[in-house]
């Protein structure tokens, strides 16, 4: 994609801090943060969301994520880490390059988890029976 962000860092047309590279991937350093050593990782090839990366692809960045995660933690000392991947406006996707957040966190870091609402009476199986009907 000519104009895609993402595509343009990953081929050194934009600069970024890069952490790690490899023949499917290129991890660098997100430029606004949840916490310092917060890493974006991206496919180097264009893919707009999960949806659309092939399983080639997810299934080499899985073992990318561990170990990004793990350096992470160790280099900034944190407590935990979070990963995450926005897919769709809706859910906050702001560039439309699948990306994954790699994110330190530290015990009373400030940033807090979304809160879950409990599910009412049957709508558990109906829920459930809803996405099997899609798989």
């Amino acid at each position: 994609m000519n104009d895609c962000l993402f595509c343009k860092i990953v081929k050194g047309e934009i600069p970024s801090e890069k952490v790690y590279e490899d023949e499917y991937s290129y991890a660098f350093l997100d430029i606004r943060p949840v916490n310092p050593g917060h890493v974006l990782l991206v496919p180097k090839q264009h893919f707009a969301n999960l949806y659309e990366m092939s399983d080639d692809v997810l299934a080499n960045l899985a073992p990318t994520i561990k170990k990004l995660g793990i350096a992470i933690k160790k280099a900034v000392g944190a407590d935990g880490i979070n990963v995450g991947m926005n897919n769709d406006s809706a859910a906050g996707q702001l560039v439309f390059h699948a990306h994954i957040h790699i994110m330190p966190r530290h015990k009373g870091d400030g940033h807090e988890h979304w809160h879950g609402t409990p599910y009412q009476n049957s709508e558990t199986n109906k829920t459930a029976t809803q996405i099997k009907a899609h798989l």
